[in-house]
């Protein structure tokens, strides 16, 4: 977990996709204990669903900006 993390103040994106990039290298090296592999499993799900949270923001602030350009040209 990034050490500024909080609440009030997620990751950004590239943090958490650069910590999903060490977690699979890791998982595909194959030497880790099953216990160990699974907590990493566990921990991947969680940074992807925070990404997909932020891309899906970012989504929905790009339809608002694009809705209002288009509703600003004649």
């Amino acid at each position: 977990m990034a050490q500024s993390e909080s609440p009030s103040n997620p990751p950004a994106f590239e943090v958490l996709i650069d910590e999903l990039q060490k977690l699979v290298g890791q998982l595909e090296a194959g030497n880790l204990p099953l216990d160990e592999s699974l907590r990493l499993y566990e921990r991947g799900v969680a940074l992807t669903r925070q990404a997909n949270g932020l891309l899906e923001g970012a989504e929905k602030r790009i339809e608002v900006l694009q809705k209002s350009l288009a509703e600003e040209t004649p």
